[in-house]
Formats: C-alpha cells, structure tokens, sequence
C-alpha cells in the first residue's frame, strides 16, 4: 500500500564503539561547572578559561596563569628541584605525588620564579590547584618563603596566586608550620619597605587563607573565588545559624572590608601593571 511507503521509520541513537570514543581526544570538549554550557576547550583557553556563556572563572593551573601575566621570555623559575618527602612515613604518600607530578607536569603546588609585568620586574608564585589540591606542605612553604627573600634580596614586589584546600595532612604539623615561616618572611619583606600584592583564586581555603593569602598590601581576587578557613557547615553547626548564600565568596569579602577589589581575569594583568607602575620611583596612578 502507498501508506507502507511514506510511513516515517523511527530513528533510533547508536551507541558510539569502544573505538569510535578511543578516537575522540580526551579533554577537547569542556562542561561549565555553572552554567552547563559545553564548549570546545581550545576556546576556553583562549579566553583565559574564562566561560564565554556566564563568565565563570574555571581553574587555571600555574603554565597558563604565567603565560596570560609576564612579558614574553621574562619568566625564570626557581626551586623546581625541591620535592616533598615523607617524614610521617603516610601510607603511599610518595606514590601519590609521583602520579600528581606526572599528571600535574609539574613538581610541587606552587611554582616560584621572577618575570616582568609590562617591564616591571617582579617575583611571583602560582599555586596550582591541579597538584594535590593546591594543598600547603613543607616544600610548599619552602619554596614561598625562599621567593619571598629573593624579592627582598633584589628589591622589588613580591606577587602571589593563591588556590589552595589547606594544609597537607599527610606531613602533619611540618605542614602547619609553615603558616608562621611564609608569614614571618612578608613581615621581614614589608619591614624593609617591599611591596606584597595577593590575588586570591577559587579556592583559598585553611590555613594558606588563614596566613599568607590575607596579608598582602594589596587582597585582590577572582570572580566567585572560595575564601574562607573553616567549611561552611562546621561554621553553621558551631554557631547554630545559617549563613548567607554567598558567604565566604570573594564578593562577600569585599563587600565585608576583606579585600581591595575583586578583579576580572581578563584585567588582572593590566590591574597588576598599574599597581606595579605606581609603585615605582616616581609612578603615577594611571588606572
């Protein structure tokens, strides 16, 4: 019948192959964590992993954070031979930062060196919360503190990015240490009339948001950062109250006193230029 003829065939969805998903790289498409959009990753990057849908700041891990900063070639980094130990004797501890480490491409949680900004010279470290969660061990500390005296060494500001869950468990009170160590260091850089500017990314949490995180001269932070040291539900349960939607967001820390601004990703370099600028002899503020 002529009906059998024109009558729609129902189309069904065909399960992609093993291979067909083997064929598609891994990591080219990217999901916002905010606004569901799915977008190419390579797009994202050129925008500074900024969502070009709702303006949410993804992480950013340390390579690309120095590429969008420093002037072309100026970077030289420091300590990257320092690797952290296990002085708790923590169960697969050195296994597990050996696969970070492969997987992170780099050796530590943060990364220090001194580069230019617009021809100003700096000394600068990122932490990288793509290492174990950005977490604060010894050599963490370590390689802060010996960033921060090379700033006082050759006289110019000291920058850091932070991004952060906290302390490192896993080497106990050797990591809390060094709360006091990169803070005793910006006092020691500050009492000699050094410049300290923070810039606090999502997350700054525990104790690198309880020391070095707040005590730069100028507390900047990204859109929607985390700050904050305890986590919200302890906070709650310990003072029986709920909190704001947006508490410990770095808008509510602004509009609490707690920072100087919160700056786009996309302004951070020409923000940090302009404070860099006015810092110098005869610097004029040219915002």
């Amino acid at each position: 019948m002529l009906k059998d003829i024109f009558v729609k065939k129902k189309k069904y969805a065909s399960i992609p192959s093993e291979q067909a998903k083997q064929d598609v790289p891994e990591g080219i498409m990217t999901k916002c964590p905010n606004c569901k959009k799915i977008m190419y990753t390579k797009e994202l990057n050129k925008n500074l992993r900024v969502c070009m849908n709702c303006d949410h700041h993804h992480m950013m891990n340390s390579h690309d954070r120095l590429q969008s900063l420093l002037d072309e070639g100026s970077f030289m980094e420091y300590d990257r031979e320092l690797l952290s130990q296990n002085p708790l004797g923590f169960p697969d501890y050195l296994e597990k930062l050996e696969k970070d480490r492969k997987k992170a491409r780099i050796n530590e949680a943060v990364v220090t060196g001194e580069g230019k900004i617009n021809g100003n010279k700096t000394v600068i470290a990122i932490m990288d919360s793509s290492f174990r969660m950005g977490s604060m061990g010894s050599v963490v500390g370590e390689k802060i503190t010996r960033a921060i005296e090379k700033a006082s060494e050759l006289g110019v500001p000291f920058i850091i990015f932070t991004a952060s869950g906290g302390a490192r468990m896993q080497e106990g009170v050797l990591s809390l240490m060094q709360m006091a160590k990169t803070s005793s260091a910006l006092k020691m850089h500050s009492d000699k009339g050094g410049l300290i500017i923070s810039v606090m990314t999502h997350p700054t949490t525990g104790g690198v948001s309880a020391s070095f995180a707040s005590l730069g001269d100028y507390n900047f932070a990204e859109p929607g950062a985390l700050i904050g040291f305890a986590g919200r539900r302890i906070i709650e349960q310990t003072i029986r109250e709920d909190l704001p939607s947006d508490f410990q967001t770095a808008e509510f820390l602004l509009k609490h006193g707690q920072l100087d601004a919160v700056v786009h990703r996309q302004d951070l370099k020409e923000t940090l230029a302009n404070v860099l600028d006015i810092h110098q002899p005869g610097g004029e503020l040219n915002w």
